[in-house]
């Protein structure tokens, strides 16, 4: 008798993982539209009961994170502010004494009061007090020491080392940029030879790897083409293989998985769509032609309406589109003080994204979404504070993807479930919510 074949680990967990979002699948099919309706809403109320306890009090399985705390304060006030909600005044106060506390006296963010100060926790405080805004917030960076920080974990190659004497690799580049960026001390000493560096990583498979020679991951690709736009020097990249690799990290299931042959993972909703996004975005400034991918096109608004149609989307209706069709037109200032109706204009701001991003949604909202708040990896997984920021930045990007640029509004049929889900936007090269990016911007221009 011939033997059969016996299947390999990766491929039975790959199996089990398919069978449990399939069946979730099937499930939301079954059910009537009422129950379709209630399983696609976000439910505000639980995800911020669950962030709010989660700022106020941790328990002790939290205390291997010890060294994370920056990190919490972000995924935690990030997803809230993605929420559009924001924190009361007690808690606002004391976040930002507690990373006073964490900021170094040489420069710097260390993971709690006392430790060392870490580029990644540096990433991490900053945009915390980004995301609180306001004048006490943002004026408890130390830019000065925070730039002499920076220098001194500049590397000789134009890479970035995470702390004094640490590893160099993409993260780090991607960090001290990010900060340097949104602080307003970049200069020409901090991006010497960075493009260099971060070019050195990109893989034959089109993505990049988080150090030379590694293997292309979403995380690092993210911060990689990040860092490249930021420094302009994003055309340096082989920008066709880097779409053609990330676009098909997005798999059967539609969430999108990390490393090629790997499983989906929730978190990858942001690591994955916002590269797409943003090269896709970048094609289209440049009047650059999309190459490399089944999934690539350039398809219209039209498109887009039969499309949304094929969605099992209980919100969708012919109404509901003509309603967000008028309300979000676009208008011009005609120069008298009138408002100029082009109807042509907004349907020219909109482009069919390069990945499934109604199929994401999906992904997100019925197999990571938890019934009593927070977001998970997968299914079988427990849900945490850091997959609950980056399924809500990723869900954010998957609303927006069908718009041009930042400014432009999406339409209800953008949006799995009923249009209460809309997420504020992000700024796609540092994953704040942009109300408070521009806040930021402007308040360290005033700075300089």
């Amino acid at each position: 008798m011939e033997e059969l074949p016996s299947i390999t680990v990766s491929q039975r967990e790959q199996f089990l993982v398919e069978n449990d979002v399939f069946g979730l699948y099937s499930y939301f099919d079954a059910c009537d539209i009422a129950t379709q309706k209630f399983l696609l809403e976000i439910e505000r109320d639980k995800q911020l009961d669950y962030l709010m306890k989660g700022l106020r009090q941790l328990g002790p399985s939290f205390s291997s994170l010890d060294a994370n705390r920056p990190w919490l304060c972000y995924w935690i006030l990030h997803s809230i502010a993605l929420l559009g909600d924001t924190v009361d005044d007690e808690l606002e106060n004391n976040t930002i004494d507690f990373l006073g506390r964490c900021q170094g006296s040489d420069g710097g963010y260390g993971g709690g009061p006392g430790q060392l100060p870490h580029l990644a926790t540096s990433y991490a405080a900053v945009n915390t007090l980004v995301t609180l805004g306001g004048e006490k917030a943002l004026s408890s960076i130390n830019r000065e020491k925070m730039s002499c920080f920076l220098r001194r974990m500049k590397d000789t190659n134009g890479g970035f080392r995470m702390h004094d004497m640490g590893e160099m690799d993409v993260r780090a580049c991607y960090t001290a940029i990010s900060i340097a960026s949104i602080l307003n001390i970049k200069d020409d000493e901090l991006t010497r030879g960075l493009g260099d560096y971060i070019l050195s990583c990109q893989t034959y498979e089109g993505g990049i790897g988080g150090e030379p020679g590694s293997e292309a991951h979403g995380g690092y690709t993210y911060c990689g083409l990040a860092t490249m736009i930021v420094i302009n020097e994003v055309d340096r990249l082989n920008l066709d293989s880097l779409m053609n690799w990330v676009v098909h990290r997005q798999g059967v299931e539609m969430g999108f998985q990390g490393r090629t042959n790997k499983l989906v993972d929730g978190c990858y909703t942001f690591w994955q769509a916002a590269p797409c996004v943003l090269l896709q975005r970048y094609y289209l400034a440049h009047d650059l032609v999309l190459h490399g991918s089944s999934h690539i096109s350039q398809g219209t608004d039209e498109d887009h309406e039969e499309h949304a149609h094929d969605e099992d989307d209980p919100e969708d209706s012919d109404d509901d589109d003509d309603d967000s069709d008028e309300d979000n037109e676009d208008f011009e200032d005609s120069g008298h003080g009138h408002r100029v109706h082009h109807t042509s204009t907004y349907i020219n701001r909109r482009v069919q994204p390069i990945f499934d991003s109604l199929g994401l949604q999906r992904y997100v909202l019925l197999c990571s979404k938890m019934p009593d708040g927070g977001f998970r990896d997968k299914p079988r997984k427990p849900r945490d504070f850091y997959h609950t920021c980056y399924c809500l930045s990723g869900l954010s990007v998957a609303q927006h993807a069908w718009s041009k640029d930042e400014d432009t509004p999406p339409l209800a049929r953008d949006i799995l479930g009923s249009y209460a889900n809309l997420l504020e936007p992000v700024h796609l090269l540092h994953n704040v919510v942009m109300d408070q990016y521009n806040e930021a911007i402007e308040f360290f221009h005033r700075a300089a």
